[in-house]
């Protein structure tokens, strides 16, 4: 019978439609604005230096300029592509996929001389590989603490690694059960700068488990499921789960549930409260000053994503309730530039802190389903009161970004370290499947001209 790591190797393996290679680019340029747009946070040049990424040789583009080794370049770009928590999430995985996988497959790609088809093929995999790891823990896992990003992160790239590498499937295999060794990142490190080390962390750590792999290295085939291994251990309050592994008649996670690309620079466990109460104050006309109390509900582990009702910095801020829903009352779009040292300590926003409460729902309510609806409610001075409920955030499957929206965002990333996206640099971001090489993306990320042939 074959262990649930040869069946998701198997299934990651597999095609999917063009739609779901359309999103996948998307997503790739998506993380690749994120990745130049957090190249220069204090985070990423930390790792940058304290690995002394520039004195390493190797064909690898560093967010910002210069070159790497592989896994070195994995690790410095996944840092930058999560430091500013611009980047997707994916549900199925409980995971940042792409700040994990995107570096990855890139930097290793570089090595390997892959076209842009190949880069998609190999995110298709990767992200397949961590729905189907994050499906069998999931909600769990992420409730106990764990940081998905770089524990059922760095399992799943390592499968889009081996794609890279050209690995067999039982090679593919031995890279993922290596990968179970390293997983590693606990949520309690959100809001500092080890959070985003935990993508760069999870990169670096597929990258190298498909080149051990690729030598020869392997691991046990059922590390998953066996007694004393990922579920079991890191499972959670709930038994790990796997029987349910789809078959080949379901389409990939990818077209099912999707990416949620993000619109707001701050922790998705945010965006829903953000969402509504913009939605309400288009609908009743409403201003900051008119507002008595806000009360947001959300899940647990949401609750305790958002540890900051009062931060002190940009990266406080982006996992604050508070804050996220205190810029959501006095403006319309939130960017990078809220999020900075001084921005978080503007008067007017924090004089609304004590105006918003947030509390977690009940247990029963949220294991009723796998995305439990978040609820807002506005009680105004005049006594007037409104409430909203949202499942699915701006930037999910069913309510996706559009391209202006995403261009814009793009724009932003680049706007933000004073860098503009030319028209050149945009199409190659936008035309990932059609590159015969990975140069023009190289490029973009490290600043850099392609060298003419």
């Amino acid at each position: 019978m074959a262990t649930v790591l040869e069946r998701i190797a198997a299934r990651a393996g597999t095609a999917t439609d063009g739609e779901g290679r359309r999103a996948a680019e998307r997503a790739i340029a998506d993380t690749l604005g994120c990745m130049v747009a957090g190249c220069g946070d204090p985070a990423a040049r930390a790792v940058r230096q304290g690995l002394g990424a520039d004195r390493i040789p190797g064909p690898s583009a560093l967010a910002g300029g210069g070159r790497s080794d592989p896994a070195i370049a994995a690790m410095v770009n996944g840092t930058a592509a999560h430091a500013l928590d611009f980047d997707d999430n994916f549900a199925p995985g409980m995971s940042h996929a792409s700040a994990v996988l995107v570096p990855a497959i890139l930097a290793l790609g570089q090595q390997r001389a892959v076209s842009g088809r190949a880069l998609v093929d190999a995110y298709l995999a990767g992200l397949e590989a961590q729905a189907l790891v994050g499906r069998g823990v999931r909600p769990e896992h992420y409730a106990a603490g764990w940081h998905a990003t770089s524990t059922v992160g760095a399992i799943g790239t390592a499968a889009g690694c081996a794609h890279i590498a050209g690995l067999d499937p039982a090679r593919t295999v031995a890279a993922m059960s290596l990968a179970v060794s390293t997983a590693a990142g606990m949520k309690g490190q959100f809001g500092t700068p080890a959070k985003p080390f935990h993508a760069g962390m999870a990169a670096r750590n597929a990258v190298q488990a498909a080149l051990l792999a690729e030598a020869g290295l392997s691991g046990r085939a059922d590390i998953l499921e066996r007694g004393q291994g990922f579920g079991e251990l890191m499972g959670g309050a709930m038994p790990a789960h796997w029987d349910d592994l789809p078959d080949e008649s379901v389409p990939h996670a990818i077209r099912t549930d999707g990416l949620m690309a993000k619109i707001h620079p701050c922790c998705g466990s945010t965006h829903n409260a953000i969402d509504m109460m913009l939605a309400l104050r288009r609908a009743h006309g409403f201003s900051a000053a008119d507002v008595a109390q806000v009360v947001v509900t959300v899940g647990r582990a949401n609750f305790r994503n958002l540890a900051y009702p009062e931060p002190r910095d940009g990266m406080e801020a982006r996992f604050s309730m508070q804050y996220c829903v205190a810029l959501a009352l006095v403006q319309e779009v939130l960017s990078l530039k809220d999020f900075t040292a001084e921005a978080v300590m503007r008067p007017h926003l924090r004089a609304l802190f004590p105006r918003i409460e947030m509390r977690v729902m009940p247990i029963a309510r949220e294991r009723a389903c796998l995305r439990p609806a978040h609820t807002l409610a506005v009680r105004l001075t005049d006594g007037r009161a409104f409430e909203a409920e949202m499942a699915f955030a701006h930037g999910t499957l069913r309510d996706p970004l559009t391209e202006a929206e995403r261009i814009a965002k793009l724009r932003d990333c680049f706007d933000s370290v004073g860098r503009n996206l030319g028209d050149g640099q945009l199409e190659a971001l936008l035309t990932v499947d059609t590159l015969p090489t990975l140069d023009p993306l190289a490029a973009v990320v490290a600043s850099e001209s392609p060298t003419p042939p």
